[in-house]
Formats: structure tokens, C-alpha cells, sequence
């Protein structure tokens, strides 16, 4: 079976290619591509036994892919909101996922394809209107596991995310760190963009969190946490999204 992947996380990507060569070694990644406009260009000239498909590519929404190619291969849909519409995805394509996808999940999946047989056409239009006729809605809390606890979080709780050895963390503004399961690319979007804004590479940070902005070398800005970042972890806007931060900043 040929497939392809349509994600603009380099990391969800390897670990769903990983987990595919697990479940049925037979599976071949035609294609990983990471944007609509790269993804229209290649399914114009060619047709995948399944798509799988992240919902918000790093150029838009994923559904402009069918406003401008006819696409007849059956759907995976991955994506780590889990506010969308889930009914018209379970109706129109083979089914949905929520990241981090889980080994098991997949594998239900593709057994469920395989039921289905080529007989499956999914409904695009129907599912684009479902979809477009909902309002976005962020992430309001996260599970949290620490030892043998789990503990809830809302997002109101949260100061900041960073990124240090592999792993994410959230601190609270009660100055408490608690590790998650995603990336900081995957919570981006997760996020309300009014909120929280990606100042680097390693750091995702709240609007209550700032305590004070002072520019910095190369028109970054340096930004002082309430709590203070870890010791590691460099609250520097980079030069890069400074542009963009003091945009947000006085919107």
C-alpha cells in the first residue's frame, strides 16, 4: 500500500512513518509533504492508496488542498485538536486521529480501511462546510501525569512552555513545571494565538507571564518571566518573530 503524509511537523511525521513500518512493513511513504501548496502539486500527478492528513499546515488550512485537486484516495485526518467537528470526520473519511497518535489507534484504523476496500470516496464538500460552519476553539486544559498522579491544569494556570532535552514542559504562575505529550509546534496551534505567541525555538509564553520587555542586540527583545524562566531556557525573542511579537503585543 502506497501512502502518503501530509504534515508540516517533521517529528509527528518520522514517528507516524515509524509506527506504519511497525504495524505492516508492506506500507510504503510515497510522499512526506509539509504544506498545501507542495501537496496540490504532487497529488495532481498522483493517486495514494491513504492520506494522511494534518488539519493546519504551515500555509493554511488543509481542507484549500480539495478547492484546487480532485482527491479520490481515502483519509486518515491527524490533527491535536480535538475541538473540530469529530462526526464529520468518523462520516466522511476513514477516520481521525488525535496526536500523539498511538500505535493501537493506528492500527484500527487500518483495519478499518482495509474493510472498507476501495469503495470508500470521502465526502470533501460535505466535510469542508462542517468544518468552515464551526468556530475555532482552543485547548482549555491539560492532563497531567507526574509519578503515579494525574493532575489538571486549565489553561488560565499556565505561564509559559518550554523545551529542554527532548521533552516540553508547562510552568504554571504558581511556578510548578509539569512535562506534556506534545511539541511546542503542536501547541502552537492548540493555543489561542491572543494568548500565547512562540518567542524562539524552545519557549511558548502567555501574555500574563510577561513581567517586563527590554530590547536586546539585533532587534531581539528580551523578555522577563513571572516566574523566571529556568536557568537553560533563554526568554529572547528572536530576531526572527520580533516583528511579529511587538505586533501582538499592541494589538
Amino acid at each position: 500500500m502506497n501512502v502518503a503524509i501530509i504534515e508540516d511537523e517533521a517529528l509527528a511525521a518520522e514517528r507516524l512513518e515509524r509506527l506504519l513500518s511497525d504495524l505492516d512493513p508492506t506500507i510504503v511513504v510515497s510522499a512526506r509533504l509539509t504544506s498545501v501548496s507542495s501537496s496540490i502539486a504532487w497529488l495532481r500527478n498522483n493517486r495514494p492508496d491513504l492520506i494522511f492528513l494534518d488539519i493546519q499546515l504551515s500555509d493554511g488550512l488543509s481542507f484549500s488542498i480539495f478547492e484546487s485537486v480532485r482527491v479520490e484516495s481515502p483519509i486518515i485526518f491527524t490533527t491535536a485538536y480535538d475541538q473540530y467537528a469529530i462526526k464529520a470526520f468518523k462520516v466522511n473519511s476513514v477516520d481521525y486521529l488525535l496526536k500523539p497518535i498511538r500505535s493501537e489507534d493506528l492500527q484500527v484504523s487500518l483495519t478499518k480501511l482495509k474493510g472498507m476496500g476501495k469503495s470508500l470516496q470521502p465526502d470533501i464538500e460535505e466535510l469542508v462546510r462542517a468544518l468552515r460552519s464551526k468556530t475555532a476553539e482552543y485547548k482549555k486544559r491539560f492532563l497531567i501525569q507526574f509519578g503515579e498522579k494525574l493532575r489538571k491544569v486549565e489553561v488560565e494556570e499556565i505561564a509559559y512552555f518550554y523545551a529542554m532535552e527532548k521533552a516540553v514542559f508547562l510552568m504554571t504562575h504558581q511556578n510548578h513545571a509539569y512535562p506534556v505529550d506534545f511539541t511546542l509546534d503542536a501547541l502552537e496551534k492548540m493555543l489561542d494565538p491572543a494568548r500565547f505567541f512562540r518567542i524562539n525555538r524552545r519557549m511558548l509564553i502567555g501574555f500574563d507571564a510577561i513581567k517586563n520587555m527590554i530590547p536586546y542586540s539585533r532587534s531581539r527583545i528580551k523578555i522577563e518571566l513571572a516566574p523566571v524562566a529556568p536557568p537553560d531556557i533563554e526568554a529572547l525573542v528572536s530576531v526572527e518573530r520580533a516583528a511579529a511579537f511587538k505586533k501582538w503585543m499592541d494589538n
